[in-house]
């Protein structure tokens, strides 16, 4: 689905969850065929909210599969695990959002959206209330003297309640994310989706006005002096705001103008051209009365056609709701060791490092994300049919890819070395693949990816059609102004204008 369609069904979600209305917030997001991390978080509060554990839980472990090192889900999750009465899945929760705290006192959720902070004390009060559920009280009682030394604040002497709790044997209620507090998408985004509504589609680089040069013929004009309303359809509007010119001066002496996102009518005598590339301040892409401008650059002249036989294959990929894509579970892999006061003996027992015992933990990328762990000496076939099991799918029809160490060029993994090569660079001691069709891609490297800004409609049979957010894999460069893409099974050309590249490619596709 598109993005702004995401953001549309997010921003509704989260207006439900401000009313307190929980089952219209899961009914929106229900409509959101590919949820994000962060949408999956807001159904799992709604769910909370509702006393439905079971499905807080299952959402909360998507959360984690799509976000492997989000703290705040480690601690949401072993939070309802011990509303749950599942102590030993409450416990390793606890520990690997310790560990993905990543030694800080603090981590601050408001520039992802959520407006919550969490402390490691908060993780450590939490397993201290996990061992007061074992019964284990010393341990707990250990616990909450370490997390009585960590730096953070909004204490608020929660900690000393719980140590007197503990040496009374009274069992300690576990710290949650507080009720309605979620991710939220941005405020910008959001407002922008507004900014659309009012011209139809939203603009693409390819719309240029022809021959203005300047103030010449320009569209958009600067008011002289203030206008008050004096009739149907009329706008009141302060002098010198500036207004784009939506169609032709009427016999009245009326133009038709669009004003802060509105269609109306101004006396054209009052109206002066303006060049908009002379405004200072203005942000790029738009001013500050929400009229669009025209960007900068000239369409790109269309290259020469190539014969390509790549480029007319297609090849329909799975949706990312395909049942057969299961998400991988983490809790069952055995956490790290738990922080703890010295000598206190609440420590647990550290895990073997990955990659030793001879095996080695594998995670693959497709249209959703899996996990296995396989033996280190594994064939390149054994390995590819295991993972074609574990997604549904033929083993013949799929190839493997793996990128470089500091490159971000997806290369074709080698039938004869296997995992050994590939851990030989890794530094983890894990291997992440990506796993894609063959037929459109055969024997044809994915240079990097790129993130497309607009929707883009092929003007011909050579291009490459695709939506706004969709991930392209850049399989060439044709020129300066044109790439050739592979995305949802299709291969093509496109203009360069129309994606954004997150990341810096590699040497050999500069």
């Amino acid at each position: 689905m598109l993005y702004t369609e995401l953001l549309q069904l997010w921003d509704q979600a989260v207006q439900a969850v401000d009313g307190r209305d929980w089952q219209g917030a899961l009914t929106k997001l229900q409509e959101i065929t590919e949820p994000t991390s962060r949408t999956l978080f807001l159904t799992a509060a709604a769910y909370l909210a509702l006393g439905q554990l079971e499905p807080a839980i299952k959402t909360l472990d998507q959360v984690i599969a799509k976000d492997e090192h989000l703290a705040v889900g480690f601690f949401q999750r072993a939070g309802v695990h011990m509303l749950a009465d599942r102590l030993e899945e409450a416990l390793g929760d606890c520990i690997w959002a310790q560990k993905h705290m990543r030694e800080n006192a603090v981590i601050d959720y408001r520039q992802l959206g959520l407006r919550y902070k969490l402390y490691s004390w908060q993780v450590l009060y939490n397993a201290a209330a996990v061992y007061s559920r074992m019964g284990l009280w010393e341990k707990g009682r250990n616990i909450l003297a370490t997390a009585s030394q960590e730096k953070g604040g909004a204490r608020g002497g929660i900690v000393e309640m719980a140590l007197d709790s503990l040496s009374r044997k009274d069992i300690l209620s576990p710290l949650l994310v507080p009720e309605g507090e979620v991710f939220r998408p941005r405020k910008q985004d959001v407002e922008q989706l507004q900014l659309r509504d009012f011209l139809g589609k939203a603009k693409q680089p390819g719309f240029y006005e022809p021959q203005a040069d300047g103030a010449q013929e320009s569209r958009y004009m600067r008011l002289r002096s203030a206008y008050t309303a004096q009739g149907p359809q009329q706008l009141t509007v302060r002098e010198g705001e500036v207004v784009f010119v939506f169609s032709n001066e009427c016999a009245d002496g009326l133009a038709t103008v669009i004003y802060d996102g509105q269609k109306g009518l101004l006396p054209f005598s009052l109206l002066d051209p303006l060049d908009i590339y002379k405004i200072k301040g203005k942000k790029k892409g738009k001013i500050p009365n929400g009229i669009p401008l025209p960007p900068g650059l000239k369409p790109p002249a269309r290259p020469l056609p190539q014969p390509s036989p790549a480029s007319a294959q297609s090849v329909t990929l799975p949706a990312a709701s395909d049942p057969s894509c299961t998400y991988c579970a983490f809790s069952s892999v055995t956490p790290p060791e738990y922080p703890s006061a010295a000598g206190s003996g609440a420590e647990l027992p550290s895990p073997a490092p990955e990659g030793e015992g001879g095996s080695v933990i594998v995670k693959v990328h497709y249209t959703c994300t899996v996990a296995l762990s396989v033996p280190v000496g594994t064939p390149y076939s054994a390995l590819r049919e295991r993972i074609a099991h574990k997604l549904g799918r033929p083993a013949e029809r799929l190839c493997l890819r793996y990128k470089q160490q500091g490159s971000p060029a997806l290369k074709a993994m080698e039938e004869q070395g296997g995992l050994c090569s590939l851990l030989q660079g890794s530094e983890t001691g894990r291997v992440t693949l990506w796993c894609q069709s063959e037929d459109p891609l055969s024997n044809r490297n994915i240079l990097y990816q790129v993130m497309a800004l607009y929707d883009y409609t092929a003007q011909g049979p050579e291009d490459l059609e695709f939506s706004e957010g969709d991930t392209i894999d850049i399989l060439s460069e044709v020129n300066d102004e044109w790439l050739e893409g592979h995305t949802a099974g299709n291969i093509g050309i496109f203009p360069r204008c129309f994606v954004y590249q997150d990341a810096p490619k590699s040497d050999d596709s500069a």
